[in-house]
């Protein structure tokens, strides 16, 4: 047997447990990974702005270095360098500051 179905079977055997390899598809599939870069992040709030009639911008004097401000209406976030990469975790925290959510996104 192989060493993966082996694990499977054996976690299926016991009583009121899923399988493993069961919760790890779950875990896998609600980790959404989002990699986005920061300036194409302001580009789609922009446009989600645009198309919601909320009024969006981005003031880069109002952060330190590389970093500006994001206004979407009344709320606000810090974003990056534009031209980094952000992380599912800082792009859900951002999202949240902004009362967005992931699929507002896409």
């Amino acid at each position: 047997m192989a060493p993966g179905r082996a694990l499977v079977h054996r976690a299926s055997r016991c009583q009121g447990r899923p399988a493993r390899r069961a919760v790890l598809d779950i875990r896998t599939f609600l980790s959404d990974t989002i990699n986005v870069r920061a300036g194409e992040f302001v580009r789609k709030i922009e446009k989600l702005g645009r198309e919601r009639g909320v009024a969006v911008r981005f003031e880069t004097h109002r952060g330190k270095g590389s970093h500006g401000t994001l206004y979407y209406g009344k709320r606000f976030t810090v974003v990056k360098d534009r031209k980094k990469e952000l992380g599912p975790g800082l792009v859900s925290a951002m999202l949240r500051q902004l009362g967005l959510s992931k699929s507002d996104l896409t």
